[in-house]
């Protein structure tokens, strides 16, 4: 490699963007920290579990609302001053959280952790494609991967183990470490600007009042629906006007202003736009996934949370190892391929869960998990450098805000989908099943005698044997107890079909892959030198 088509990054544009990447890792594994520990906080708190699941909503509708703001907040107050009051400002209401006495302490120690946190995601993102050279974005894209990935195995996996061995309130305190090495690492490495707070005065207020309505309104109406019956509740009803009302006047507000707080025009570049709807569906399938696996292991195989945390480590493990073997592949291919291919592995691994039974544990799920973790790798470091190659400089700040929020509401959407999915297809096979369980059908009348015999201690159950009140006790166990099977193999069959939808999204932006035109960047040059600056890397570490 030549001194001249090698651009030097310095020590203090490295650490700021490492620094970035752990506090993405902070935010991110704090949306799904709580996940497997959620029985254990409603039970300590004394909430019901309608109150208990307003601890993950409140902290996600505050972080959607934050995401898109952080760009805008940055030209006010300056990077330094954004990550440094983010980051301060997340640990702090980490400790409250874990200090919380009451369900309502909770939620608004977990708002407000989701506010300051909101701006870790998208900075991060920015500080790659603004500080970083165009040949080391595939670089900082692997370690914006390595955080943003290994963070949604980590949070179930650590949050399950310390909540057995030690307590839920534990799970607060891992903030702590990696926020005060970020507050260092800020303060060393980004020097510090002048604000330009004439643009508070000048400010898009309209339109970030229309998208703070709109977003944390959809952001409830996901959340709550399946609990409260959907648009048979008035209370959904007007969540989703305010959500619509408020998402159609933000878009309105945005395109017509000559200087908006963030550029949606953007979305009508043709590559950006492209990987934004392949990111939002990417979103809806990876945080529907990490919702359905944890609740998959209790709900049908009875894991406590200990050990569903155990069960999701090799899916951290593999993508921090993809993460950085990612570079050297897009070197040998092309970002296009790396992204088709990454769609396809994730299709394959969510198609391996289609035929679940009584006896897929993690003998089943962990394998997919693992099949699921190498695309998923290979989708957000080559997704990410596809998007923002061709983009001016000027324009990255508003695109990382807009690529960082259609994910997180393709996720909200996708955990609300397939939570939903679940409880009606399992309705669906219930009932199907059902009219293959009648008092008409022999089987069934088989089946039925077995289980009283079983109950009674008999090989078989002599009329003589069990008369009256004991032989009905005992039928309706038996009857309770087919009742109880015929609901899990409905829920696996449910589970299945969700997955089967997933594998199917994933192949279709398989196919969108390559509709991506050739970047003015994406030179083969620019992603080899980027590759060999990872395998550097991966040497020294």
């Amino acid at each position: 490699m030549s001194a001249e088509a090698e651009e030097k990054v310095s020590l203090r544009t490295w650490v700021a963007v490492i620094g970035g990447a752990v506090g993405c890792f902070m935010a991110g594994m704090n949306v799904h920290v709580t996940n497997a520990s959620l029985p254990d906080i409603r039970g300590s708190l004394g909430a019901t579990f309608e109150e208990g699941s307003w601890i993950s909503t409140a902290y996600l509708v505050a972080e959607i609302i934050v995401i898109p703001l952080a760009a805008w907040l940055t030209q006010v107050f300056s990077m330094r001053r954004v990550l440094m009051t983010g980051t301060a400002g997340f640990v702090v209401f980490s400790i409250l959280c874990s200090l919380a006495p009451n369900i309502g302490t909770m939620i608004l120690a977990r708002t407000l952790q989701g506010a300051f946190g909101g701006v870790l995601i998208p900075l991060s993102f920015q500080l790659i494609v603004t500080e970083l050279p165009r040949s080391k974005h595939a670089l900082g894209m692997a370690l914006f991967a390595v955080s943003n990935n290994v963070a949604q195995a980590a949070g179930p996996s650590l949050g399950g183990w310390l909540t057995e061995m030690y307590s839920w309130r534990y799970i607060f305190y891992l903030q702590i470490p990696p926020g005060l090495a970020l507050l260092a690492a800020i303060g060393w490495s980004i020097r510090p600007t002048a604000p330009d707070l004439a643009k508070l005065r000048n400010g898009d207020w309209g339109g970030i009042t229309a998208m703070a309505l709109g977003l944390s309104a959809l952001q409830i109406m996901l959340e709550e629906g399946e609990r409260k019956d959907w648009f048979s509740s008035s209370f959904i009803v007007l969540s989703s006007l305010v959500a619509v009302v408020g998402l159609v006047a933000f878009v309105w507000t945005e395109l017509r202003r000559a200087q908006p707080f963030i550029n949606l025009r953007l979305l009508g570049a043709y590559n950006f736009g492209l990987a934004s709807l392949m990111q939002f569906l990417f979103g809806a399938v990876v945080f529907g996934v990490v919702f359905l696996v944890p609740n998959y292991f209790a709900d049908v195989q009875g894991y406590n949370a200990r050990e569903i945390g155990l069960t999701m480590i090799p899916y951290g493990i593999v993508q921090f190892v993809m993460s950085f073997a990612t570079p050297p592949l897009m070197r040998a291919t092309s970002p296009r391929l790396a992204i088709g291919a990454g769609f396809v592995i994730m299709a394959i691994g969510c198609l391996m869960n289609i035929h679940l039974d009584m006896d897929a544990a993690k003998n089943t799920i962990v394998p997919s998990l693992i099949v699921r973790g190498v695309g998923q790798s290979l989708i957000v470091v080559a997704l990410g450098v596809m998007a923002v190659d061709g983009l001016d400089k000027a324009e990255l700040g508003s695109a990382s805000g807009v690529f960082s929020m259609v994910r997180n509401v393709g996720g909200a959407i996708g955990i609300a989908m397939a939570s939903q999915l679940v409880v009606v297809r399992q309705k669906f096979h219930a009932e199907r099943i059902g009219e293959h369980v009648t008092p008409y059908l022999a089987a069934y009348r088989d089946r039925i005698a077995q289980g009283v015999a079983r109950l009674a201690g008999h090989a078989v159950a002599p009329s003589d044997a069990l008369q009256g009140a004991a032989y009905a006790g005992l039928r309706q166990r038996s009857l309770a107890q087919l009742a109880s099977v015929v609901h899990k193999q409905a829920l696996l069959e449910a589970y299945s079909d969700v997955f089967l939808l997933a594998g199917v999204t994933m192949l279709l932006c398989a196919s969108g892959a390559f509709l991506f035109r050739s970047a003015r960047h994406a030179e083969p040059k620019a992603i080899s030198d980027a590759a060999e600056a990872m395998e550097a890397t991966v040497e020294v570490a």
